[in-house]
């Protein structure tokens, strides 16, 4: 932890809770106000004398006045900051730069006509509006007309940039956010002594709760190097060191403020001390529109420091209410149950098992002997049924047995085989008499044959058949074919018909 306590002295805070505080220095008095009473014996100047007196109303009104005709209409730039959106539909914000800040409205009906520039903490914007001054507080403000982004000021430039960057390594992530206890025994708390913080959250922390054990880690919430305590007071409660004890889940807390009163939760090293505790850490930074990094990383967050403790402080008088309502119900079962078995015991003791045991005993036997002779009929019929089963399957398998098979498979072999020789004999005679009859028929055609019966083919000197005499002349060779051989001969004279 950033600071270390001197022993292990502590001291009770609040409400007759048993809350844990390591000693810090005491707030300072707030200064006392003084006030000024004229004495009634000073007579006013001469000159005040018959000087007109106005009311407030009058002297406000007169500077309404000079302000909306000195000024008028005007353009200003500036960063949004405290930026609150009301029920109405009207916006209220503060803009602000290094040195001076101005109130601002943004009235429902001019908001529903201001493009497309989504109004947050840390927007650089230039805005066109009157002056004016709101008379129930005197105060001057800038009724908005016009809103034209200037563009994202430097903390929320930061803060975008941090968010994602801690949004890819997974600290956002819901899968690696631990459980918070039902009913936790003992509470760390980092957040200012002396914030309203702590008073809202102890509050409603006893009322609900009264025993509940409270440890406080006083950090700083705001400013500079806040940051860094607010980190190792995390870890300190994380690694439950013997000073501080184990706590059964951490509350991180503050009111809330504008971007920059809350800066110091948007810092990485808090982020980091939060996502590696291994208590569970509750966050509940601001107010209810209010978003930190914290809020992203945190294992739950509440939306206000009350919030926060009614999560995690059960009502003891709903506790309590719960247990009676329980207690009651076990009492209606267990007489239920009672009566339940009173009457199995009431029904036993006036069944004939207790009136007339040996009766009973008679008819179990006989019902033995019944059940006997059912299972001895049942046991025959099965027995008949896997006797005429066996003969059915022992004649089944002497019909596949291997030497009846090949016998039937030679009887079959020897059958085609008289049924193939058949085939084949006659086919060949058939194949036979067609071969005689195509014989004769060539013999019939056979030219050879012509010439047994005395005709004779002749040729001229190329192997032309003559057909006609008109197709030689003298002198042309011949050959004339037959039967017995050829003969050659020359054409003297040709003698057509």
């Amino acid at each position: 932890m950033a600071r270390k306590n001197s022993g292990k002295e502590t001291a009770q805070l609040g409400f007759n809770m048993g809350i844990m505080l390591p000693k810090s220095k005491p707030a300072p008095e707030p200064a006392s106000e003084s006030i000024y009473q004229p004495e009634s014996d000073v007579a006013a100047p001469a000159e005040l004398k018959g000087t007109e007196i106005l009311t407030v109303c009058e002297l406000t009104h007169r500077i309404s006045d000079l302000l909306e005709e000195g000024i008028g209409m005007v353009w200003v730039e500036g960063e949004i900051s405290n930026l609150r959106h009301q029920s109405s539909g009207h916006r209220y914000f503060t803009l602000k730069d290094e040195t001076a800040q101005l109130s601002c409205v943004l009235f429902a009906r001019t908001a529903a006509g201001r493009a497309n520039v989504e109004l947050r903490d840390g927007l650089k914007v230039q805005l066109y509006g009157q002056i004016s001054v709101y008379q129930p507080r005197g105060q001057y403000q800038l009724m908005v007309r016009l809103v034209q982004a200037k563009g994202e000021g430097v903390l929320q430039a930061r803060f975008e940039e941090l968010k994602r960057r801690l949004a890819a390594e997974g600290l956002f992530d819901q899968g690696r956010k631990k459980p918070l206890p039902r009913f936790p025994r003992r509470i760390g708390v980092v957040t200012s002594p002396t914030g309203a913080a702590i008073r809202d959250f102890l509050n409603v922390l006893h009322r609900r709760h009264p025993g509940l054990r409270v440890v406080l880690h006083p950090v700083r919430v705001q400013g500079r190097g806040a940051a860094d305590e607010i980190a190792a007071a995390i870890r300190g409660f994380s690694s439950a060191s013997d000073a501080i004890g184990p706590v059964d889940v951490i509350v991180v807390t503050r009111g809330g403020g504008s971007i920059e009163d809350l800066w110091e939760f948007n810092e990485e090293v808090v982020a980091r001390a939060m996502a590696e505790s291994l208590v569970p850490v509750v966050c509940a930074v601001g107010h209810e529109i209010d978003f930190t990094i914290a809020d992203f990383v945190a294992d739950l967050r509440a939306p206000t420091p009350s919030a926060a403790a009614e999560l995690l402080a059960a009502d003891g008088a709903e506790v309590i209410e719960r247990c009676r309502l329980l207690a009651a119900k076990i009492g209606r079962e267990a007489l239920v149950l009672m009566e339940r078995h009173r009457a199995q015991e009431s029904r036993l003791g006036t069944s004939t098992l207790f009136r007339e045991p040996l009766r009973r005993l008679d008819e179990a036997r006989q019902t033995s002997d019944r059940i006997q002779e059912t299972l001895s009929y049942f046991m025959e019929r099965r027995l008949e049924q896997l006797v005429a089963s066996l003969a059915t399957n022992r004649a089944l398998l002497g019909s596949a047995h291997p030497g009846q098979r090949l016998l039937h498979a030679r009887q079959q072999l020897s059958a085609m085989t008289e049924k193939l020789q058949s085939h084949l004999l006659h086919r060949l005679e058939r194949d036979q008499s067609r071969c005689d009859r195509i014989q004769s028929s060539l013999s019939a055609l056979n030219p050879e044959a012509t010439l047994a019966r005395g005709f004779s083919i002749t040729r001229d000197g190329r192997g032309n058949v003559i057909t006609d005499a008109t197709l030689i002349k003298s002198g042309d060779q011949l050959r004339t074919q037959l039967a017995g051989g050829e003969i050659h001969s020359e054409v003297t004279s040709v003698s057509p018909l």
